[in-house]
C-alpha cells in the first residue's frame, strides 16, 4: 500500500511515518507545508529509505495536493494547526488549515478514488468532562478556537462520507508525548526548560486532568484503524493515564533531579478545560491496547530530549 501522510513532518505525523516504514512494507509520501512545527529534521532518519518520499505543499492548495495524491491508496490526514494557546492569539490560521484544508483533502481524495482516508482529531472536541468518559457518540462541546476548528474538521470529513461515500474514518486521540514533539507543548517545554535550568510555567492550580498516551501507542492505533476500522466510524484513542498537570510536573521534576522550587505558577489559560477523558472500548475491540507504561515512557522521553539538544535547541525561539 502507498500512503500519503499530510502533516507528516510534524510530531505525530513523523512518528507515524516512521512507524509504518518500520512495521510494514508500505511506502510513505509525507506532504507538509513546513510551517513552524513542521520540521524536516523530524524525518532525517527516513531519507535513506527508498519507500519514503517528501513533497512540500499546503493542504489548502488544491492543485498541489491533487498532484501529490496521484498513485496513493490511502491518506492519513494529520495536517493541522494544533496548539490551544496559539489558537487564542491567532484563530484565523486554525480555521483556514483545520477546516478549509480538511475539506480540500476530503474532496481531492474522493476525486482521486483513494481506498481510505483517516482523519486525525483530538479528544478536545468533547470539551471538559466533569465525570465519566466521552464516547464517540457524545455531543461535541469544544471551548477553544483550536478544538472548535478540529470539531468542525471532523464534521466536514464525516460529511464527505455521508454525502459522497468517501471512505473516511476519524480518530480522536488524547494528549500525546514522545520524541520530536515541538517544545511549546507541556512535556517537552518543561523538560527542555529544566535541562536549561529554567523554571516551568504551571497554569492555574495545576489540577487540570489529561490522559497521556505515548506517540508510538497512538501510531499503532491509527494504523490499526486505517487497516481494520469501519468506514464512517470514529475511534477514540487514549491510554487511560489520567493525571492532574501538577502531578505530571512533579514526575518530570523528579526525573530531572529537581524539586517544586522550579515551578512557576502562572495565570490560567483562557477557557482552560478542567478534564478530558475518553472511552476507548471501540478501538480496543479491534485488538489495540497501549504497549508503553506511563512512567517508563515518560522517563524514556526525558532521556530523548536530554540526548537530542541538536534537535530542540534551534526550535526554542519559535516555541
Amino acid at each position: 500500500m502507498r500512503l500519503l501522510v499530510t502533516g507528516g513532518a510534524g510530531f505525530i505525523g513523523s512518528n507515524y511515518a516512521r512507524w509504518v516504514l518500520g512495521q510494514s512494507d508500505d511506502a510513505v509520501t509525507v506532504y507538509d507545508a513546513l510551517t513552524y512545527a513542521g520540521n524536516p529534521a523530524n524525518l532525517r532518519d527516513l531519507e535513506g529509505d527508498a519507500r519514503f518520499a517528501f513533497v512540500k505543499g499546503d493542504v489548502c492548495d488544491r492543485v498541489s495536493l491533487e498532484e501529490a495524491m496521484v498513485g496513493h491508496d490511502a491518506v492519513v490526514h494529520f495536517a493541522a494547526e494544533s496548539h490551544v494557546d496559539r489558537s487564542i492569539v491567532a484563530p484565523d490560521d486554525f480555521v483556514r488549515t483545520n477546516c478549509g484544508g480538511t475539506n480540500v483533502v476530503m474532496d481531492v481524495a474522493r476525486r482521486a478514488g483513494v481506498e481510505r482516508v483517516v482523519h486525525i482529531s483530538t479528544d478536545e472536541v468533547y470539551g471538559s468532562v466533569p465525570a465519566g468518559s466521552s464516547k464517540e457518540t457524545d455531543p461535541l462541546d469544544p471551548r477553544s478556537p483550536y478544538s472548535a476548528s478540529k470539531a468542525g474538521s471532523d464534521l466536514i470529513a464525516l460529511s464527505h462520507h455521508s454525502t459522497h461515500g468517501t471512505p473516511v474514518v476519524v480518530t480522536r486521540s488524547s494528549n500525546n508525548f514522545g520524541p520530536f514533539q515541538f517544545p511549546e507543548k507541556v512535556i517537552p517545554l518543561f523538560v527542555t526548560n529544566l535541562l536549561d535550568a529554567r523554571k516551568v510555567p504551571l497554569y492555574g492550580d495545576g489540577m487540570n486532568v489529561r490522559d497521556w498516551c505515548h506517540v508510538e501507542d497512538n501510531c499503532a492505533a491509527i494504523d490499526l484503524v486505517l487497516r481494520q476500522g469501519a468506514v464512517g466510524e470514529i475511534y477514540n484513542i487514549g491510554a487511560g493515564n489520567e493525571l492532574p498537570n501538577r502531578v505530571l510536573t512533579e514526575r518530570i521534576l523528579s526525573l530531572l533531579g529537581q524539586d517544586e522550587s522550579m515551578i512557576e505558577p502562572v495565570a490560567d489559560r483562557l477557557g482552560h478545560d478542567r478534564r478530558y477523558s475518553i472511552d476507548t472500548g471501540k478501538v480496543r475491540a479491534l485488538g489495540w491496547s497501549p504497549a508503553r507504561e506511563l512512567d517508563e515512557a515518560l522517563a524514556a522521553t526525558v532521556e530523548w530530549y536530554r540526548a537530542n539538544r541538536w534537535w530542540w535547541e534551534p526550535l526554542r525561539g519559535a516555541a
